[in-house]
């Protein structure tokens, strides 16, 4: 008997994962709020409370970015492992020619 996946083309559900896990970090991180509620050390007279937050600004929209580059490359594999039309980018679906 043969297995019932052996013919089918791969899909992308490792690259999914790695968008999940970037999601969630940003999603997690900040409610750690334990973990940086504290004064020191203090950076141009903010306490670290204050400018983890700021820094965390840049830092989750780097990840939600690569997050969503990632999902469009997953998205345009995937709809082509399935038979659906990729022809154009799934960032550009919807919008008129």
């Amino acid at each position: 008997m043969s297995d019932p996946g052996a013919g089918t083309p791969r899909r992308t559900g490792t690259t999914w994962l790695v968008v999940r896990v970037l999601l969630a970090v940003g999603i997690v991180v900040p409610l750690l709020v334990p973990f940086y509620a504290k004064e020191t050390p203090e950076l141009f007279g903010f306490p670290f409370f204050y400018w983890f937050q700021f820094l965390m600004i840049p830092i989750v929209s780097a990840l939600t970015y690569t997050a969503f580059r990632l999902s469009l490359r997953a998205t345009e594999k995937d709809r082509r492992v399935l038979g659906l039309p990729a022809d154009r980018r799934p960032q550009d679906r919807g919008k008129d020619d």
